[in-house]
């Protein structure tokens, strides 16, 4: 059962604000609750319905959490899903370390993703392409948003994700910044460097005229019809396939 209180918390963790006044934040679902089984998360409690338990018991039992037994109704009042008949779990936010890109690693650079369903898809889609490190600016959507945790399947657990003022951390950097734009370098035929930072801009207004100021290359995906924009994800994910197919030819 959860308790009332916990009901009041989670319900205020769905705000910004009061995740980061207690350091905690929550997945819900079969998906998301395992893949914060399997990090190292620091995890307060999970509440859980009898099934979800006894399919799952070697990774809920003897645990240093609490684990709590709750309906699939519960966690529905106490959650943002519709329907949840698996679980909900609670960790600890946690700060990153000191910023350091490995020689030869791309590092995704997001300016101003205000949504965060596309925030959570583009950690998933850096997720696929082997990318672990995100650079947000401020303005981004917040990383532990339930909406960013849930779009990005499970992919959170694997992400290093930091805020900065991009023109200013990006200024400091002697690597090379790839932007998109649709008036770049066709990505067809792109000679990309060993390592970097890729760039990619708000849904609507793409990269703004700070951040494009330090970007070292721009490039644009070729457009065949007549879609007059592509979705951050999508987008992302069409310039870093063509990324890793570069290099595994060379």
């Amino acid at each position: 059962m959860i308790s009332k209180a916990w009901q009041t918390r989670l319900r205020a963790l769905q705000q910004k604000k009061y995740r980061q006044e207690q350091g905690l934040f929550f997945v819900e679902g079969a998906k998301n609750t395992m893949e914060l089984l399997h990090s190292d998360f620091e995890i307060e409690v999970v509440f859980a319905t009898e099934s979800f338990y006894k399919e799952n018991e070697p990774w809920l039992a003897g645990q240093r959490f609490r684990c709590e037994e709750a309906s699939s109704d519960e966690l529905v009042r106490a959650g943002t899903f519709a329907s949840n008949k698996a679980a909900l779990a609670v960790a600890k936010t946690k700060n990153c370390p000191e910023f350091i890109a490995q020689p030869h690693e791309w590092v995704l650079v997001l300016d101003d993703l205000r949504d965060p369903g596309n925030l959570g898809t583009l950690l998933r889609v850096a997720d696929w392409y082997g990318l672990t490190k995100v650079i947000c600016s401020e303005t981004t959507a917040d990383f532990y948003n339930p909406k960013v945790l849930m779009a990005s399947m499970g992919s959170f657990a694997r992400m290093q994700v930091w805020y900065q003022s991009l023109p200013d951390f990006l200024s400091q950097t002697d690597r090379p910044i790839v932007g998109t734009f649709l008036g770049g370098e066709t990505l067809h035929g792109f000679a990309f460097p060993a390592g970097g930072f890729l760039v990619i801009g708000n849904e609507s207004n793409g990269i703004s005229a700070e951040v494009e100021a330090v970007v070292t290359q721009k490039i644009t995906i070729p457009r065949f019809g007549g879609a007059e924009s592509l979705n951050a994800g999508v987008a992302a994910a069409v310039v870093l396939d063509n990324l890793r197919r570069v290099e595994r030819k060379e």
